[in-house]
């Protein structure tokens, strides 16, 4: 059924069902994280208990937006938006990517929910920066920041699970008088969604998976191995291209030998600042080598530009384009993630379920990015509280609800033998690799082609995927004037 909307004062109220509360959205614009436009929505907030064991202690506000289908003969079953992280909020997530989501948005509603602790949705946020745990610091730093972020919550991160926040999604869902839902998840999204089949399996419809998380798998031992295999597969793609390879003869040891340089030496540079040019001094670290070639090879444009940066930096002596790279990519990351909500995920998720043997920490040593991550993640949860797992929650999902998975051959972080494993917990299921792409495909037209005809189908079924052949990879810069023609 769809919602009950009526209109007065402005105000629209959707009517639950009988028992539960009303839900009063009224008109909003949610607004592009960088200023870039807005969009006309329905807002409001679902109070729900922080303890699900205790109904009648302390609440917390759940914060929802509902864009309406732009057709008045819109469809039953709306698009849930599931961010990834953990700790990105939904709005902030998705609001830049509507573009990608306007075909669906024609015939469904979009409904987008903050999850518990990000966003608007009594955000457990700290100081404690995401870089600083991957790369930076040592273990008795790590362990007194978390000390510090858990003492300045403004919640119990106990109950700001996945597991808890299927609850939340269940409760949104039903107040809003849906009866069926689709969910898209991305990244840890994937794992929010595929939960939420498994406790509520009639109220799902179906499932879009980009960038997938399987439920048994524990975030954090194999990224450097993943990174390391999506970094080495750029220096391949280079090598094997005529182009790249008369201009960047070289290039694997160039990188090796580059962070051996500022593993023994930082080097200090000029940089201006990209909005106010105001010229400051930066110090240019091996850690920011190894969070520039990370996150490089998350998106094939961001990959392209790398084997130039090297190449400045290796034989031109010329840091200033990879130390505002680098600073680029702290000023991305700075804030776009709650980290006490993280931290919840995390340590209660992923690190109590990691392997870290000796023989697993040496197969990391291998890595551009070492045992860091690993150790920074046992630091991070030494004295933080486990939070509320479900039992099964990290069991293999077998599942009749249809599912849509989509990877990217060079994902750094969830490679496609993720997606084809949780594949083959579904009936009807549908597993696709799009070629010389990275994490998440969303921003691809094939992608949001095919998401469109899945949901309109409601089946993986008979459903046209030629369009994900054309996928390739974005050439590389050979200078700062762009391509080879």
């Amino acid at each position: 059924m769809r919602p009950w909307v009526t209109l007065f004062a402005g105000l629209a109220c959707v009517r639950a069902f009988a028992g539960e509360p009303a839900l009063e959205l009224t008109p909003c614009r949610l607004s592009h994280p960088q200023g870039l436009g807005s969009v006309e929505a329905r807002c409001g907030t679902l109070e729900v208990s922080e303890d699900p064991a205790r109904p009648a202690g302390r609440r917390i506000a759940l914060s929802i937006a509902v864009l309406p289908a732009i057709s008045a003969r819109g469809k039953a079953d709306p698009l849930f938006l599931l961010a990834g992280g953990p700790g990105q909020g939904a709005r902030e997530a998705f609001v830049p990517m509507l573009g990608a989501l306007g075909g669906v948005r024609r015939t469904r509603d979009l409904v987008l929910v903050d999850q518990r602790g990000t966003g608007d949705s009594n955000r457990l946020d700290c100081d404690l920066p995401l870089e600083t745990l991957e790369f930076d610091e040592s273990r008795e730093a790590i362990e007194r920041l978390s000390r510090e972020c858990l003492q300045a919550l403004p919640g119990d991160p106990r109950f700001y699970t996945t597991s808890v926040a299927v609850t939340d999604l269940e409760a949104v869902r039903t107040v809003l008088g849906y009866e069926r839902i689709n969910l898209y998840g991305g990244s840890y999204g994937t794992r929010v969604a595929q939960h939420y089949a498994r406790r509520h399996p009639a109220q799902a419809r179906s499932l879009i998976l980009d960038g997938v998380v399987p439920p048994g798998l524990a975030l954090g031992p194999a990224i450097a191995i993943d990174a390391e295999r999506a970094l080495q597969a750029l220096f391949e793609r280079c090598r094997s291209e005529p182009a790249c390879e008369a201009r960047y003869p070289g290039l694997a040891a160039d990188f090796a030998g580059l962070q051996q340089r500022l593993a023994r030496q930082p080097s200090g540079v000029s940089l201006p600042d990209p909005l106010t040019g105001e010229v400051a001094a930066f110090e240019l670290t091996e850690a920011h080598l190894l969070m520039a070639a990370r996150m490089s090879v998350y998106s094939d444009l961001a990959a392209s530009v790398f084997p130039l940066l090297i190449d400045q930096a290796a034989h031109h002596d010329n840091l200033i384009p990879l130390a505002a790279r680098a600073r680029l990519i702290e000023a991305e990351m700075s804030g776009a993630m709650a980290m006490g909500m993280h931290n919840a995920v995390a340590c209660s998720e992923d690190a109590s379920f990691m392997d870290t043997s000796e023989a697993a920490l040496e197969a990391l040593d291998e890595t551009f990015l070492g045992r860091h991550m690993v150790e920074g993640l046992q630091a991070l949860c030494a004295d933080w509280p486990r939070g509320l797992v479900d039992d099964d929650l990290k069991q293999p999902l077998q599942s009749q609800v249809p599912a849509l998975l989509l990877s990217g051959e060079f994902d750094p972080v969830t490679p496609p033998a993720y997606g084809a494993a949780a594949a083959a917990g579904f009936a009807d299921a549908m597993h696709l690799s799009f070629r010389g792409q990275g994490h998440i495909q969303l921003v691809q037209r094939c992608a949001q082609s095919l998401l469109q005809r899945f949901l309109d189908a409601g089946t993986t079924r008979e459903l046209d995927v030629r369009c994900v052949d054309d996928s390739q990879a974005a050439p590389f810069m050979v200078n700062f004037n762009g391509v080879v023609p």
